[in-house]
């Protein structure tokens, strides 16, 4: 997948600055997508050049100018063109995982503390999601939020990230108690 059916598909709700998307990105998509803030500002730029989506310019008396993207009637074709194509099974790269992999013969410490490092990332990950969650229902429950909502792809990719997050959180635990009783080992 390509960065701009990410875009395309956060500019579903409508117009947004490149500061929002980024903003976006962080909050929601961040879950299955990741940007930088130049990658996603280059990728807008090329969008614009190519017809899939428009700019315009909101003056600001004390800031810079302002920046607003929407979908061109391009840029909604080529996301329902990217949606019915099949997608690719996911590839995961982790370099925390060749680490964990390498725990008996590596540094053990160095590795338990890079997990717990990783815990605490999920863990705050979650937090996040959790409040946009929290957002979005916006006190209806979630039966009644997808049955009512306009757009229920957010939700049900915030989920996943939930989902993901969680499980990192527990894997992590296990693999904390794991290495903490093989280091306690090492040492008697």
């Amino acid at each position: 997948m390509a960065l701009r059916n990410a875009v395309l598909a956060a500019l579903i709700e409508g117009e947004a600055s490149g500061y929002d998307l980024a903003k976006g990105f962080d909050a929601s998509v961040a879950n299955f997508w990741m940007a930088t803030p130049q990658q996603l500002y280059r990728e807008l730029d090329r969008m614009a050049e190519e017809g899939l989506i428009r700019t315009r310019v909101v003056q600001q008396e004390r800031r810079p100018n302002k920046r607003l993207h929407s979908l061109t009637e391009a840029g909604w074709e080529a996301l329902r063109a990217f949606t019915a194509e099949e997608p690719k099974p996911t590839a995961i790269r982790d370099e925390l995982l060749v680490k964990v992999q390498a725990v008996d013969v590596g540094d053990g410490p160095a590795v338990r503390a890079a997990v717990a490092e990783r815990k605490q990332w999920a863990e705050a990950k979650l937090a996040r999601y959790e409040r946009l969650r929290t957002r979005l229902l916006d006190g209806r429950s979630e039966q009644a939020y997808l049955l009512e909502a306009e757009h229920v792809g957010p939700y049900l990719t915030l989920m996943r990230g939930v989902s993901f997050e969680q499980e990192n959180i527990r894997w992590a635990e296990l693999a904390l108690a794991v290495i903490d009783r093989r280091l306690s080992a090492a040492k008697s």
